[in-house]
C-alpha cells in the first residue's frame, strides 16, 4: 500500500526518537544553557515502550514505509535498545533498519547491535580537533573515545556514516582534515548545512555554509565525482571519491531544498508524529495506539488521512515565513534529527 500527500509524495521513511536525553550538549541542537541541570525531560513512563513500537512501525509498513532510523536524544541511552531493533527488524516491509548516535557508548553496544541485526550507523563528529570537538559537544567531550567506538563498530562489519555539521567561524577549518580521516578509514562522511531546527541553537544565516562551497573545497585537494541518486527521497546529494568507492555527501537544507521529494515523518519519544522536521505541532499517536476499542487497521486509517492533508515545505518558504511572526518549532533533541 502507498500512501500520498496534498503535494504527490509518498511515506517512505519514518525517523523514531526513542530517548529525548542526551549526555553531550552539542551547540546546534541542545546547547547547555537552555538544556541545564534542571531541565525537564521527558520521565520514563511516558516514553513509547518497545511494543508500542513496534506495533506503530507494523501499521505504518503497511502504509508503505520501508526504511525505520532510530534516533534521540541519545538512542543508547534507552535500556536494551538492542532488543527494539530485533523487533523491529522482523517487521515484514520493513527493508532497513539504521540508527543514529553521537559515539560515545557505540563501542559499548556495538556488538549487541550487530547481533539484533543492525547493518548501519551514523554517528556525529563534528570536528577531529580536540578544543573545537570539545567546544561543539558542549561538554568537552574528548573526541577520542566516540574515534575508537566507530573502529571498533566498523570492525565488526557495521556500515559507517560520519555526519558533520559546518557552522561558519566555528568548524569549517576542520573540513578537509575530516574528510581525509573518512577517506582513509573507508567511512562515507556527510556535511550537513547547519540547520534553523527549533528555537534555542542560535541559528544564523551567516553561519550556513553551503555545500556548494564545501564541495569546491574538497576539490581543490580530492576530485570528486558524482554518484546517481539511489532511490526517491534521497536527502543527501552524492559523490564518490575518482577511482574510488568511498563516497561523501551534502544535505543542503537550506541552500537547496529538496521539499519536493521528502518522503519522511518523524516520531518523538512521547508518541507524536511529526510530518516535517521544522514542524511547530505534531499529531498524538499514543491515545491511538492505546485505545483498546480501535484496531490497527482504525490507525492506518487516521495516519493515512493526515499523510493524505500534508502540504509541509518549509525550506522551500523559509525567506517568505521568516517575514512572519514567528512559531515556536519542535527542538530537534524532542523530535529526532
Amino acid at each position: 500500500m502507498t500512501i500520498m500527500d496534498s503535494l504527490n509524495r509518498p511515506l517512505r521513511d519514518l525517523r523514531i526518537s526513542v530517548m529525548d536525553q542526551c549526555n553531550l550538549r552539542c551547540t546546534y541542537c541542545m546547547p547547555k544553557e537552555v538544556f541545564g541541570a534542571d531541565y525537564s525531560f521527558l520521565p520514563a513512563e511516558k516514553l513509547l515502550t518497545f511494543n508500542e513500537i513496534e506495533n506503530l512501525v507494523r501499521i505504518f509498513a503497511h502504509l508503505g514505509v520501508k526504511k525505520i532510523r532510530l534516533t534521540g536524544g541519545e538512542p543508547l541511552l534507552r535500556k536494551d535498545l538492542p532488543l527494539l531493533i530485533e523487533q523491529v527488524n522482523k517487521i515484514q516491509g520493513i527493508e532497513d533498519v539504521a540508527l543514529t548516535t553521537n559515539g560515545i557508548l557505540l563501542g559499548h553496544y556495538a556488538q549487541k547491535l550487530k547481533d539484533a541485526g543492525l547493518k548501519r550507523i551514523n554517528v556525529s563528529v563534528d570536528s577531529l580537533s580536540p578544543t573545537n570537538y570539545g567546544k561543539m559537544n558542549g561538554r568537552n567531550f574528548p573526541i577520542t573515545r566516540v574515534l575508537k567506538s566507530i573502529e571498533q563498530a566498523a570492525s565488526l562489519g557495521l556500515k559507517i556514516k560520519i555526519n558533520m555539521v559546518v557552522q561558519r567561524g566555528l568548524n569549517e577549518v576542520d573540513i578537509v582534515p575530516l574528510a581525509k580521516y573518512c577517506y582513509e578509514k573507508g567511512y562515507t562522511l556527510r556535511f550537513i548545512e547547519f540547520m534553523d531546527v527549533g528555537n534555542t541553537n542560535g541559528w544564523d544565516m551567516e553561519k550556513v555554509v553551503p555545500s556548494k562551497e564545501i564541495l569546491n573545497n574538497l576539490q581543490e585537494v580530492m576530485p570528486l565525482e558524482p554518484v546517481e541518486p539511489d532511490y526517491l527521497g534521497e536527502v543527501a546529494k552524492r559523490y564518490r571519491y575518482k577511482n574510488t568507492d568511498t563516497e561523501v555527501g551534502f544535505i543542503s537544507s537550506i541552500s537547496e531544498s529538496f521539499c519536493s521529494s521528502c518522503n519522511r515523518a518523524r516520531i518523538s519519544a512521547d508518541g507524536k508524529l511529526f510530518t516535517c522536521l521544522f514542524a511547530t505541532q505534531g499529531t498524538d499517536l499514543v491515545g491511538l495506539i492505546r485505545n483498546k476499542d480501535l484496531t490497527d487497521e482504525d490507525i492506518a486509517l487516521s495516519i493515512s488521512n493526515l499523510w493524505n492533508k500534508r502540504e509541509d515545505r518549509y525550506s522551500d518558504q523559509r525567506v517568505e515565513l521568516s517575514k512572519k511572526p514567528s512559531k515556536k518549532k519542535i527542538e530537534m533533541s524532542y523530535i529526532g534529527g
